[in-house]
């Protein structure tokens, strides 16, 4: 049987080929120290948890669920909003929870974009934005983040790529993969040109808790400009990447809009799992603090084996991860990455799997812990010696 059209442009995501050369080589019997993937090793909360286990005993909780969420989901998303980006969305009229923030993406380009309307998409960039479009036959177009301009758009590039078929312009601030932290200044300037161009402003946001001292959100313009949208998870912040829970707010109408989608994909997150995310999303800040003192010490011990690699890096940026320039001798990441793989037993993701201005970096996660990143460190160590006395 042919395949559709739709996935003949569309390639299988990256890290699932990849992990699967990984888990070959593991079976081969080589020992591969995984830093690659932003999935976060650590443990939810006990608590969280624990409230699952109870809840999920109880019968009545087995069954479908609303598709909007529970009432008392969306409130909790509404009040951890205030209390981390002192913004003020409405419970009833302004959230929906989603089965995480990745079928956002899907729900929003299907909900907005008809075949032939075009998208900005920033590269280097998350490229679930680039399936999505791809796979609704979308024309993409990228605009261009650069170390030069500390991988901010280009206003004069946007101009020039902003048709008149344009809909939606993604961002992603803390940037995945640079790290990148817009300040409120430089958000509400994106803004601002959103709104005088009438298109679709979408930013991606599961990475403004950690290594980030000051969350900030677009949804604090959304009384100036209806048409912004902002993706949230708790994969990231609260350790739970598995249980696929996130959000999007956005303003009534555009709600509307993308809950017709939704509601034809889904019958619903399962109730146990909202009622455990209503209590990740009350943990106080001691939470927040005790995951970031973990983060700070693991990316210190990254920057060490980044530089036993002779790769350069600034010591700035939010996320899980540390984006990195390669050393020179390497003509592309791919290249460098499979070189760390093969030679020295050490995964990291390729910067061309972001897009072309990724082709010099490599990004390192700080999802393994401190134990994991001294035998990486000390593994390059013992290359570099052996080079040496050879």
């Amino acid at each position: 049987m042919k395949p559709a059209n739709r996935i003949e442009n569309v390639k299988a995501y990256y890290f699932s080929e990849k992990l699967e050369e990984v888990r070959q080589l593991k079976n081969q019997g080589v020992n591969i120290i995984n830093l690659g993937i932003g999935s976060p090793d650590l443990p939810p909360h006990p608590d969280v948890i624990e409230l699952l286990n109870q809840s999920a005993q109880i019968p009545e909780n087995n069954g479908y669920q609303p598709y909007r969420g529970v009432k008392e989901l969306r409130n909790a998303f509404s009040d951890w909003y205030q209390k981390i980006y002192r913004v003020a969305i409405h419970p009833g009229k302004q959230i929906l929870p989603l089965m995480g923030s990745k079928e956002g993406i899907m729900h929003i380009s299907m909900a907005f974009c008809n075949p032939g309307d075009r998208v900005l998409i920033p590269n280097p960039g998350y490229p679930a934005y680039t399936a999505a479009a791809k796979l609704l036959n979308l024309d993409i177009q990228y605009y261009h983040l650069t170390e030069e301009n500390d991988w901010l758009p280009d206003f004069d590039e946007l101009e020039e790529l902003c048709n008149e078929k344009c809909k939606i312009v993604w961002i992603n601030y803390p940037h995945m993969p640079t790290g990148k932290v817009a300040s409120t200044e430089q958000l509400a300037k994106i803004v601002s040109w959103a709104r005088y161009r009438n298109v679709l402003l979408v930013n991606d946001n599961p990475y403004s808790l950690i290594l980030n001292e000051k969350p900030v959100s677009i949804l604090s313009c959304l009384n100036d400009y209806k048409d912004l949208i902002e993706l949230n998870s708790l994969s990231k912040s609260h350790h739970m990447a598995g249980w696929r829970i996130g959000m999007i707010g956005a303003s009534e109408e555009n709600i509307h809009h993308i809950l017709k989608v939704k509601t034809n994909f889904d019958s619903g997150m399962y109730k146990p799992i909202q009622l455990a995310a209503i209590k990740a999303l009350s943990l106080d800040k001691k939470w927040y603090e005790k995951i970031n003192t973990e983060y700070t010490a693991r990316k210190k011990m990254v920057w060490e084996l980044l530089d036993n690699l002779l790769c350069t890096y600034k010591k700035m940026g939010a996320g899980l991860f540390v984006w990195a320039k390669i050393p020179q001798s390497f003509s592309n990441s791919y290249e460098f990455s499979d070189y760390l793989l093969y030679t020295m037993g050490i995964f990291a993701a390729p910067g061309n799997i972001f897009g072309q201005n990724g082709q010099k970096y490599i990004r390192f996660s700080l999802c393994a812990d401190k134990e994991i990143l001294n035998q990486a460190i000390k593994r390059v160590k013992e290359l570099k010696n052996k080079m040496l006395c050879e």
